[in-house]
Formats: C-alpha cells, structure tokens, sequence
C-alpha cells in the first residue's frame, strides 16, 4: 500500500491565468461577447442600420395584426386617450375656459406626451423582453432600444395625420410654422432614445422597473402640461420660483410646448419657457449622448445571468 502512495504522480499544476492569455492572445481568441470601444461600438450600429428600421417597423406592423381593425388602433388610441382627458379636464374641471383652442391644445399635448410615454415603456423591456434574441445573435444591444424608438417615431407620424384633420377643423390654419416641428421632433427622438437606453441597461438588471414605470410616467405626464397650460399656472409670483424653473424645464413639457408653439396659431411665444430651443436641444444631447454611453459601458452584461 505505501509503495502505491510513493509511486502516484503528483498532481499537474493548473496553468496561470497570464499563461492562459498569453496562449488565446497568440491564437488570435478574443473574450465572447466583449465590450468594444465607443467608436467601434458606433460604427456597428451604423453597419446594422437596416436591421434596425426593419425591426422598428416590423414591430409596428405586428402590434396590432390580431386587431380587426389592424393599423387604425394606431390613430385610436391617442385619439380615444384625448376625448377621455377632454372630458374630464376639459369639461368637468374646465380647464378648456383658460386656453384658446382646447382641442387642438389637447390633441398635440397627448400625441407628442404617447410618443415620450410610449419609448420610455418599450425601452424598459428592449432587454428584458428579448433574451432570446440578445443571446441568440451577435449585434450591438443598443439596436433595440434605438429601434423601439423609432418604431414610436412611425406611429406618431401616423398620428400627425388625425392631428393635421383636427387643426383644419377647428380652424387653425396651415402655416410655416408647421416647420418647426421637424426639429422639435429630432431632438424629442434624441431624447426618448437616450432615456430609453437608460431604462433598457436598468430594466436588463432588475426586470420589475417595468412594472413600476406606469406610475412614474402617469405622475410625469400630469406635471408636464398636457392637459393643462404651464404658462397659465406659472404666471406671477403664487408658486416659488424653483418650481416654477422645474415646471418649465420639464423635458416633456418643452417638446410638447415646442409643438404646440409650430403648429397652433394662438399659442404665442409668450407662453413658451425661457431659452425653449436652448433647453430642448440640451435635454435631447444629456440624454441622448449621456444615455448611449450608459447602456455601452454594460453592454457585455446583456443575456447573461
């Protein structure tokens, strides 16, 4: 038996983690799923450009495909959210007697608020919601939330078409101004993009934020002016002057007043905030460029776990 033990090999030594480095470095093998560098990770994205509109409008085609009414859900339901929030805030707590055309004023606020509210839900789940996918294939994680964006950006420009009926209903007419709303539209896109990819990295690692962001979003909207006039409420000196500034810098306040402002002839630059472009295009480079970082520095965490 003692011969047994004196004649056993010892044991080979586990090579060292440099050792193991230096044999993948020379093999040309890379860590899977690594994070690249920002440049890099860009122009991945770029490269996948088409994978990402197709996707957005993939999504936006099946979101209503087991309706009967298909596509028209699309203008419905802001439309039906708007005579809910007319009834109401218009009729029962009169809020439409402070603000020349009301509907027009409402319609806006809750076409350009569903665009926000929408991006930011759809981000929150862009990771969660597809793990199949994430760990399935090898593409820039960044591509859906960025692509559930721009499948909200389709929708509403479906919806600007009701929007564009109602104002020649109720009156207002076409102007040039009506141009303004093509910049207001990308930067409100650079902003909902950014805070979508914020959301993604968060809801990716803790899933239950999805559960908790209709509150959060529902008490945003009801500080945000949708139903309301910011500029009416603020007026004079009753509410303290760092409310004041958070009212009128309210991101989704800026974008839906910015609309409002392009595309409504009695809303006047009186009512619009302080430096309005200023504040809109600082929100949409914070949130977008800050939120693109965010979600790269994990993007090799993504579908694991």
């Amino acid at each position: 038996m003692s011969s047994q033990v004196l004649d056993t090999p010892p044991p080979t030594p586990a090579p060292a983690d440099d050792d193991l480095a230096a044999l993948a470095a020379r093999h040309g093998l890379s860590v899977s799923g690594a994070r690249p560098t920002l440049p890099e990770y860009v122009r991945q994205l770029w490269d996948r450009r088409h994978f990402i509109t197709a996707f957005a409008t993939a999504k936006l085609t099946a979101q209503y495909s087991q309706a009967k009414l298909g596509q028209v859900w699309q203008v419905m339901t802001p439309l039906l959210n708007a005579a809910v929030y007319y009834f109401i805030f218009g009729v029962l707590l009169g809020t439409k007697r402070h603000v020349p055309d009301y509907i027009p004023f409402l319609v806006t606020g809750v076409f350009i608020w569903t665009f926000t509210q929408s991006s930011i839900m759809a981000g929150t789940r862009a990771i969660s919601g597809n793990l199949g996918l994430v760990r399935a294939l090898h593409f820039p994680r960044a591509a859906l939330p960025i692509s559930f964006a721009i499948q909200q950006l389709q929708q509403l420009l479906f919806s600007m078409a009701a929007l564009v009926v109602i104002l020649l209903c109720f009156g207002v007419p076409i102007a040039f101004s009506w141009l303004l709303a093509v910049p207001a539209l990308v930067l409100q896109f650079m902003f909902n993009a950014g805070v979508s990819m914020i959301m993604a990295r968060m809801g990716a690692k803790t899933p239950d934020i999805a559960q908790l962001m209709p509150f959060v979003l529902r008490t945003w909207m009801y500080l945000s002016g949708v139903m309301w006039s910011i500029s009416k409420l603020t007026k004079g000196d009753h509410l303290p002057h760092a409310l004041t500034i958070a009212l009128e810098t309210n991101p989704a306040a800026v974008y839906i007043d910015l609309m409002r402002y392009a595309l409504i002839d009695s809303f006047h630059s009186s009512q619009l905030p302080p430096h309005v472009w200023a504040a809109a295009t600082g929100w949409a480079l914070v949130a977008g460029v800050g939120g693109f970082i965010y979600f790269w520095k994990a993007e090799e965490t993504y579908g694991r776990g």
